[in-house]
């Protein structure tokens, strides 16, 4: 008769242990396959827009490095393995306008299989709406020099940054006909006519002076303010703001912004 050998207390726990934690060794180390097959590489580029006296106005960044050294090209680079794309474009464009504050919008993914000579580059382009006055722009760590250009003539551009910043502006103009992004381009106060002539910029076309501005007013989204410009030659005009609360509270009632 063979007797019963009886573990010591504990013994069946402390094997449990045990191989709990030779498995969770295993399970640390690398998984047994890797991805074989090229892989892109992300990227940001950002197409800042801003308005001035001049018209509009957009952000370009001379090159300091090769490819396409010393050429123009949008503010942008390498998506950091711990970012998010919206996380990189604001790092980018806090390098070039020393802010965070800026109205961003993803624009689209561009992944043209040449778009860039290194390598395999994905990016995904962003634009931004910013008042120039505002900032103080300064050429970040890759970059000689960082400049505002006129949006519709503007220099020879790297990659395929020309095709960006034509998707930018289709995107812009027709934004601000349904929605009031425009109003990030514009001081807090300002004249019925620098309102107009900031539409007038991005839509690339005049507009009805009578009309235009009957439709703003009736929308019931400015506030007419009693103050007047100053240090002008001309009659002073009646300045105005946007108010962001009242167009909201329109919006949430079915309000239809359209110009």
């Amino acid at each position: 008769m063979l007797s019963e050998t009886r573990a010591p207390p504990g013994a069946f726990l402390i094997a449990l242990l045990t191989c709990v934690v030779r498995l969770g060794e295993r399970t640390s180390e690398p998984m047994p396959y890797t991805y074989d097959h090229p892989r892109p590489t992300l990227t940001v580029d950002c197409v800042v827009f801003g308005v001035d006296e001049e018209g509009l106005k957009l952000l370009l960044i001379q090159r300091g490095h090769d490819p396409f050294k010393d050429q123009w090209a949008l503010p942008g680079g390498f998506v950091g393995i711990d970012e998010t794309t919206d996380d990189a474009a604001l790092r980018e464009l806090e390098e070039e306008t020393g802010t965070r504050d800026i109205y961003l919008e993803q624009l689209y993914t561009f992944s043209a299989v040449d778009r860039d000579p290194r390598q395999r580059v994905v990016s995904v382009a962003y634009y931004a709406l910013v008042k120039p006055s505002d900032l103080r722009v300064q050429a970040g760590s890759d970059a000689q020099d960082v400049r505002w250009f006129n949006a519709r003539q503007l220099p020879q551009l790297g990659f395929d940054h020309k095709d960006i910043v034509a998707v930018g502006l289709e995107r812009l103009a027709g934004k601000v006909r349904y929605v009031p992004v425009g109003f990030e381009l514009l001081p807090k106060k300002f004249t019925l006519g620098q309102l107009q002539a900031l539409y007038e910029h991005i839509l690339g076309r005049p507009l009805d002076k009578r009309n235009f501005r009957r439709s703003f007013l009736k929308m019931g989204v400015l506030d007419a303010l009693e103050e007047y410009q100053t240090g002008v030659a001309h009659r002073p005009s009646q300045l105005f703001s946007f108010n962001r609360r009242e167009y909201q509270r329109l919006v949430k009632a079915g309000f239809s912004f359209e110009i």
